[in-house]
């Protein structure tokens, strides 16, 4: 049975985050890394340990895979790309993170307008 996007949300912020890099363009996984600390501005910092069980959990999910030409097998020039089902999810959770963000932003100006 094949997971639908709602059945994969939401996802751990360095899921999101590399799967954004990745939206981006193909990369491997040093410059993930560095995308990520520099999209996040240094609040986020994924380790090399994190980041590769994250690539291979999100490449069994369907989300990512290797990049057309890439070389599979030596892990120091793997290069990933971000799949159909994984531009799904990333939507899906960018939709799930607005409508929070929405709602939030409603509950707070109804509270100070109600005179709070």
């Amino acid at each position: 049975m094949k997971d639908s996007v709602q059945d994969l949300l939401p996802l751990t912020e360095a899921y999101f985050y590399i799967l954004v890099t990745l939206y981006r363009g193909d990369a491997h996984g040093y410059a993930m890394m560095q995308d990520v600390e520099q999209m996040s501005r240094g609040r986020v910092r994924i380790g090399a340990g994190t980041l590769y069980t994250a690539l291979s959990t999100l490449q069994k999910k369907g989300l990512i895979d290797f990049a057309q030409g890439a070389d599979s097998t030596d892990s120091r020039r793997k290069l990933y790309a971000i799949t159909d089902k994984g531009r799904e999810v990333l939507k899906g959770e960018m939709v799930r993170l607005e409508e929070l963000l929405h709602n939030a932003r409603q509950a707070i100006e109804q509270t100070l307008g109600g005179g709070a």
